[in-house]
């Protein structure tokens, strides 16, 4: 592993000593989601950032920003690639989520913090991690039905959930970032769902930097 790379390692080792798995205690009101998307010829990210009313799922706010890419894609280190700019959308928001969701991985890393993860601990904030693909775990595929279930088992203990939100879909992995557990993770994530894979935020998300990058 390259000299950056093994600090960067450290890095992450550190920061997942201070990760906390804590129950909300309160009613969620806002969920923001947030995404990136790139394009590559002209080395820019486009980072998007959705706030919804959890009830309604009606779009509260929406900001894009572009930005250089800031790090090469490494397995591993997407945190790093994608959290600069991810900021940077959050910071134009002018009411606070009071929950973030990442298309990515929460504790569902080899090092415990991924995506989601990383983001909750700069921010202070509960985030969760809504992955399309597996990284690390043992588990079960969840029955084909919608709503159907599966444990995610990391170094022992259950961290992650595969969930089938469609009948007939793929199944997403989500697995609490920081200042949320995983039950209430799951529970804000099926609230979020209206028909299609991925929770609204997040589908949002990703549709608005898409749509930014058709700008540029």
């Amino acid at each position: 592993m390259p000299p950056v790379l093994k600090d960067l390692q450290l890095l992450q080792e550190k920061w997942a000593a201070k990760v906390v798995l804590s129950p909300l205690n309160k009613k969620v009101t806002l969920v923001a989601g947030v995404d990136v998307g790139y394009i590559p010829a002209k080395n820019l990210s486009v980072g998007a950032v959705i706030l919804i009313d959890l009830k309604s799922c009606k779009v509260v706010e929406k900001h894009t920003v572009v930005l250089p890419t800031p790090f090469p894609y490494i397995p591993g280190f997407l945190s790093f690639r994608e959290i600069p700019v991810m900021l940077e959308a959050i910071q134009k928001l002018v009411n606070k989520p009071e929950v973030i969701m990442v298309d990515g991985q929460g504790i569902l890393h080899p090092r415990g913090i991924g995506l989601a993860t990383h983001l909750g601990l700069t921010l202070g904030l509960p985030t969760i991690g809504i992955a399309k693909k597996p990284l690390v775990g043992d588990f079960v595929p969840p029955d084909k039905k919608a709503g159907s279930l599966s444990p995610i088992i990391f170094r022992g203990v259950i961290s992650g959930l595969a969930l089938r939100p469609r009948t007939g879909v793929k199944p997403i992995y989500i697995s609490p970032g920081h200042l949320i557990t995983l039950e209430e993770s799951l529970e804000i994530v099926k609230t979020c769902l209206r028909g299609y894979r991925l929770p609204e935020p997040i589908r949002l998300a990703h549709l608005l930097s898409q749509q930014g990058k058709k700008l540029i």
